[in-house]
């Protein structure tokens, strides 16, 4: 959504939202239609869509932020630790074809929770931490599996 200036008085724009003319120092350009910075709102929750950011969201006669609209129309899958519901919004952790809650990413013998940067091993669709992998090594339980 680009920001633009008003055009001088003898051609102001009408809002799609209110169908006012528009007389602010402002104005949002989106659907190919001008709008009032108050005016182009989320359907759902509300939120002024030119603060929270330069994409907007269109789907059953709905105008949505990026939030509303995963919520309501993404796509969801299941955690492949703890086998529980990721909403659509939700941030995750990936590791190969696996999709993690970011609490569930963690070492899946020892529970510790991996930092950015740190080293994690995927062996037999288990997330294990450097250790726990290394120790499986030297007692032979595991092959070489890096990530």
């Amino acid at each position: 959504m680009p920001m633009l200036s008003v055009q001088p008085k003898g051609k102001q724009k009408g809002c799609a939202g209110c169908n006012r003319k528009i007389k602010d120092r402002y104005l949002l350009k989106a659907l190919d239609k001008y709008w009032h910075e108050d005016c182009l709102k989320c359907a759902c929750c509300d939120c002024r869509l030119g603060e929270v950011g330069s994409t907007l969201y269109t789907k059953a006669n709905l105008i949505l932020c990026r939030r509303d609209y995963l919520r309501l129309f993404g796509t969801t899958g299941n955690c492949a630790a703890c086998s529980k519901l990721i909403p659509a919004f939700e941030m995750v952790m990936r590791a190969r074809d696996n999709v993690y809650h970011l609490d569930c990413f963690a070492c899946q013998l020892c529970n510790q929770r991996f930092c950015v940067g740190d080293k994690f091993f995927l062996k037999n669709n288990m997330i294990l931490c450097q250790m726990d992998y290394e120790e499986g090594q030297l007692n032979g339980t595991f092959e070489s599996q890096v990530q």
